[in-house]
């Protein structure tokens, strides 16, 4: 709160200060130098009080700039105070706009030193006359020129603001049509080779190879139902890419989560891997981004070892502590020759550790003691969510 008074205050305290100095100057001009106006032959203490009654009217000129000009040219002709005028008139300026609306200010200020110039005292000139009448129209003009200025600059701004939000338009559009592009790439490409490879296992699940050796059945069921999770995962992203499209047209397919995992160990099992998995604590409790994370480790993780340490034993263990969530994925040696052609990117541990970091993580990767590899991910808690080593009452 005391911030967002801080500006207010200050304003303030900048308006105090120039009243007062206005004030004290006509207070002292008056006393000083007497006054060419009305109360020309009255007492001194009375004409310095009127005086500064009349500077004291500043306080209110950003409120009501016309009034308040208006109030202090009659105080201008009675008490001779060309000090609060000439700061009114500045007000003036740069309030209005209108050139007819400053003309007649203008025209009030002269009607004003007229009076004073013929109800003054015999000593006053017209040349003191139109000394201090220069100086009002002048303050006036010098108003009107910083008013002008600063409109220029805001209008300047402005404009510069709304190329600024064009650009951003602008890239944005760009990279929607950039992730249309890639999205329509991936369907031609990816897409279909996916859908061969389900044909392709579909027709070798009913082939008379496979209906004499069950292994081989089992086998291409697998590739089959990776294919089509593989096809409904695809087709789920290619949807955030393509813009425009009508979600309700199909449903989504479910995101993956850690009641998920045991089912990635059986699959990485029934590929000739020796994986285990460990679960501490309730990881069900956890945000769907963090669930969503860590099945997304766990399937890349068994993936690589998979290519690179074929029929290795893996150990998959998620642990939820106080503290977050602790990943440690340990494979040994690989126990059969890596096979040779095998796709890889070279990008897997890359992605893993862009996916910890963007939930605020941590991910470490090298050899093992036994031979093997071993990755370590560490996911802090999310913000709001029940701790993750609480007792939620599941078994």
């Amino acid at each position: 709160m005391a911030q967002e008074r801080s500006p207010r205050w200050s304003h303030r305290t900048a308006n105090a200060v120039l009243v007062g100095a206005v004030v004290t100057i006509s207070v002292l001009n008056s006393w000083i130098k007497g006054t060419n106006g009305l109360l020309g032959d009255a007492p001194v203490p009375l004409i310095a009080t009127v005086s500064g009654l009349v500077a004291a009217l500043l306080w209110w000129r950003r409120r009501w700039p016309g009034l308040v000009a208006v109030a202090i040219m009659i105080g201008f002709v009675v008490a001779f105070t060309p000090t609060p005028l000439a700061v009114a008139m500045y007000t003036v300026g740069t309030a209005y706009r209108r050139v007819r609306t400053l003309a007649l200010y203008a025209l009030a200020a002269c009607a004003a030193a007229f009076l004073v110039l013929l109800t003054g005292r015999p000593s006053s000139g017209l040349r003191e006359t139109v000394y201090f009448l220069s100086l009002v129209l002048g303050m006036l003009v010098l108003g009107q020129t910083v008013a002008i200025r600063r409109d220029l600059t805001a209008e300047a701004q402005a404009k510069a603001e709304g190329l600024e939000r064009e650009q951003h338009l602008l890239v944005e559009r760009a990279q929607v049509d950039e992730r249309a592009r890639i999205a329509r790439e991936m369907h031609d490409i990816v897409a279909h080779r996916i859908s061969n490879i389900v044909l392709t296992a579909s027709a070798l699940q009913v082939s008379p190879p496979a209906r004499s050796a069950p292994d081989v059945a089992r086998a291409a069921e697998d590739i089959r139902d990776e294919g089509h999770q593989a096809l409904e995962e695809l087709r789920d992203t290619l949807g955030i890419l393509t813009p425009g499209r009508d979600r309700r047209q199909a449903p989504r397919a479910p995101q993956p989560d850690v009641s998920q995992l045991h089912r990635l160990v059986e699959r990485a099992t029934s590929r000739g891997q020796d994986a285990r998995l460990e679960v501490n604590g309730h990881p069900e409790i956890l945000p769907t981004p963090v669930q969503r994370a860590i099945y997304r480790i766990a399937q890349e993780t068994l993936t690589n070892v998979a290519k690179h340490a074929p029929g290795a034993t893996v150990t998959l263990a998620v642990d939820c502590r106080l503290d977050g969530v602790h990943i440690n994925v340990v494979n040994g040696p690989p126990a059969r020759p890596v096979a040779d052609g095998l796709p890889s990117g070279g990008n897997g541990l890359i992605g893993l550790r862009e996916r910890a970091t963007l939930l605020g993580g941590t991910l470490t990767a090298g050899p093992h003691e036994n031979g093997g590899f071993e990755v370590e991910v560490y996911l802090p808690p999310h913000p709001g969510a029940p701790r993750v080593g609480e007792n939620h009452g599941t078994p």
